[in-house]
C-alpha cells in the first residue's frame, strides 16, 4: 500500500523560464482531463505493484520456493528502491523537465514488469522488482509536479487533487482484488504482466497529452552519491534482518551487514554537510514537528505492511483461503483507509487538531494488531479477522492525513518538496524495514518451535502471532512519538 502523496515541485523553475509548449499549457477543455486520467493511471499503476504481491505472496513461495522471511525481498526489492529514489528522481525532473524523466519512469517501471512477468527463479524475480520500484520513484516523484502544472486555478486543482487522492488511496484496494484475481484464475505472472499493456498506452498517451516544461539543464549539482548513501543504508539493514532470521541476530554476518547499514547512514550525514546542493539539506531536521512526523510516519508501516504480509500468509496457510479470498479479506481496511483519507479525517482533524487526529488512529492501529496477535489457529474470518481489518482501516485513515500535514508543516517554498519527498521515502523505507522485520520474527519463531518438535500449525500460528506483536509494537512507539516529540499545538498548518 501505498501514501497518498508524492513529491511536488522540489525546486521551482523562475518564472521566466517555466515555457510550456503551446498546445499542451495548462490544457484547455478535455485535453488536460485526459491528461489527468493517465497521470493517475500512472500513479494507480505504482499503488497496485506495491500490494498487489501480498495476495500472490503464497503462489510465489510455492512455485520458486521462497521461506518466509527470503520472500520478503518480493516487497522490499521494491519498496527499498521506490523510498530510495524518490528525491534523487525528484531532483532530476527539476533539472531534466518532468515530462521526460515521467516518460522514462513508465518505460523502466512498464520493462520491469514484463521481466517480472517472465521471471522463473528468486534472483530474477527480485532483481526485476528493484528496477520496478526505481522505475515506480520516477514517475511517482513527477506526479504533483505535472498536474500542478496542468491546473493552476483553485476549483479546478481542488477537483484534480480529489480525484488523484481517491486514486492513491483507494488504489490498495484494487490491487488486492485484480492481484486475487489473476492469481486464482491465470497465474502470478500476471499480476505483474498486465503492467506491460497499460504502461504501453500511457506512454503514448502521456507523449501527446502532457505538458513540456523545461529543466534547468544538469549544469546544477546532482548529489548522486547522497542519493546511493541513502538507498544502500535501509537496504543493508534489510539483508541484515534476513541474515538474522537466518542465521541468528548474534552472527558474525549479521552483526557485519548491520555495522555497514550504520556506516552508509553516517557516511550520507557526512556528505550531505559537504554536498554543494545537498539531497537533504541537514537544516532540514531543525524543526522538532516535522522530525516528530517522519519518525512517526517510519514507525506506521512496520505495522501496516506486517498485517498485510504475515496476514496473506496466514490466510493462506492456516485458513486455507485462495487468492481471491485473501484479496477480499483485506478490503475492509482498504476501504476504511480510503474512506477517511479521502472524506472524513479531515473534519476530525478540524475538531480535534492534526497530533490528537494521529494519535488516535496510531492507537486503533496497536489494537488491531493485538487483536491479531491472538487468532487461534482455527480461526473464523468473521468472529477473529474482520474486527482487526475494520480497526486497521479506520486507524490508517486517520493516521495518514495529519501524519502528512505535520511533516509538511513549516516548510517555505524552497523546501516544500523537500518535505513532501521526505514524507513518501519515511513511509517507504519503513515500510521495507517492518516486512523484513516482522516475516524474519515470524519465521525465525516457527522454525525455533518446529526443532523442538511443536505441530507445524502451532508453530506456524505462534510464529505469526510474534509478527503481529512487533507490529502492535512499532504502533505503540509511533503514538509515543507523537505524544513526546510532536509539539502539543501541532495542527498542520503552515
Amino acid at each position: 500500500m501505498a501514501s497518498s502523496e508524492a513529491i511536488s515541485e522540489r525546486r521551482a523553475a523562475p518564472e521566466g523560464r517555466e515555457r510550456v509548449t503551446a498546445g499542451a499549457q495548462e490544457g484547455r477543455g478535455w485535453s488536460r482531463w485526459l491528461a489527468l486520467v493517465v497521470l493517475c493511471v500512472g500513479q494507480l499503476m505504482i499503488v497496485l505493484d506495491a500490494t498487489v504481491v501480498s495476495v500472490a505472496l503464497p503462489e510465489l513461495r510455492r512455485d520458486l520456493h521462497f521461506t518466509v522471511s527470503s520472500a520478503a525481498w518480493v516487497a522490499d526489492a521494491y519498496l527499498l528502491t521506490f523510498g530510495g529514489l524518490l528525491l534523487l528522481a525528484g531532483r532530476l525532473g527539476d533539472l531534466l523537465g518532468r515530462k521526460r524523466v515521467f516518460l522514462v519512469g513508465i518505460a523502466l517501471f512498464t520493462i520491469s514488469s514484463l521481466a517480472c512477468g517472465l521471471s522463473g527463479d528468486q534472483s530474477l524475480l527480485i532483481g526485476a522488482r528493484f528496477a520496478q520500484g526505481a522505475g515506480a520513484a520516477v514517475m511517482s516523484s513527477m506526479v504533483l509536479g505535472i498536474l500542478v502544472t496542468l491546473f493552476r486555478e483553485g476549483r479546478d486543482r481542488t477537483m484534480a487533487m480529489g480525484l488523484y487522492a481517491f486514486v492513491a488511496s483507494a488504489g490498495g484496494s484494487i490491487g488486492l482484488l485484480v492481484g486475487g484475481l489473476l492469481t486464482q484464475l491465470v497465474s502470478w505472472h500476471w499480476i505483474f504482466s498486465i503492467n506491460v499493456p497499460i504502461g504501453v498506452l500511457t506512454l503514448a498517451l502521456s507523449t501527446r497529452l502532457l505538458p513540456t516544461v523545461p529543466g534547468s539543464g544538469l549544469g546544477r549539482s546532482l548529489d548522486v552519491a547522497g542519493a546511493l548513501w541513502v538507498t544502500s543504508a535501509p537496504s543493508l539493514a534489510v539483508l541484515a534482518i534476513v541474515t538474522a532470521s537466518q542465521q541468528g541476530w548474534g552472527a558474525p554476518l549479521t552483526v557485519l551487514l548491520f555495522g555497514l547499514s550504520a556506516a552508509t547512514a553516517l557516511a550520507f550525514v557526512v556528505t550531505e554537510r559537504r554536498a554543494r546542493v545537498p539531497l537533504v539539506p541537514l537544516r532540514f531536521f531543525r524543526s522538532r514537528q516535522r522530525v516528530g512526523a517522519n519518525l512517526a510516519r517510519l514507525l506506521f508501516p512496520v505495522a501496516m505492511y506486517s498485517t498485510f504480509f504475515l496476514g496473506s500468509l496466514y490466510l493462506q496457510e492456516l485458513q486455507g483461503f485462495g487468492p481471491l479470498q485473501i484479496g477480499l479479506s483485506f478490503l475492509p481496511a482498504n476501504f476504511g483507509l480510503a474512506l477517511f483519507s479521502v472524506l472524513l479525517t479531515r473534519r476530525i482533524v478540524a475538531r480535534l487538531g492534526a497530533r490528537l487526529t494521529m494519535m488516535l488512529g496510531l492507537l486503533l492501529v496497536a489494537a488491531s494488531l493485538l487483536l491479531l496477535s491472538r487468532v487461534p489457529e482455527d480461526a473464523s474470518y468473521a468472529l477473529n479477522v474482520l474486527p482487526a481489518m475494520a480497526l486497521l482501516g479506520v486507524g490508517g485513515g486517520l493516521f495518514f492525513v495529519p501524519s502528512v500535514s505535520l511533516s509538511m508543516s513549516g516548510a517555505g517554498p524552497q523546501d516544500a518538496g523537500l518535505a513532501s519527498g521526505m514524507s513518501n521515502v519515511t513511509f517507504q523505507v519503513g515500510a521495507a524495514l517492518g516486512v523484513a522485520l516482522t516475516a524474519g520474527v515470524a519465521s525465525s519463531t516457527s522454525q525455533h518451535l518446529l526443532r523442538l518438535g511443536r505441530p507445524l500449525g502451532w508453530s506456524l500460528t505462534q510464529g505469526y502471532h510474534q509478527g503481529f506483536l512487533v507490529g502492535a509494537l512499532a504502533a505503540g512507539l509511533a503514538l509515543l512519538v507523537a505524544a513526546l516529540v510532536l509539539p502539543s499545538g501541532a495542527s498542520g498548518g503552515p
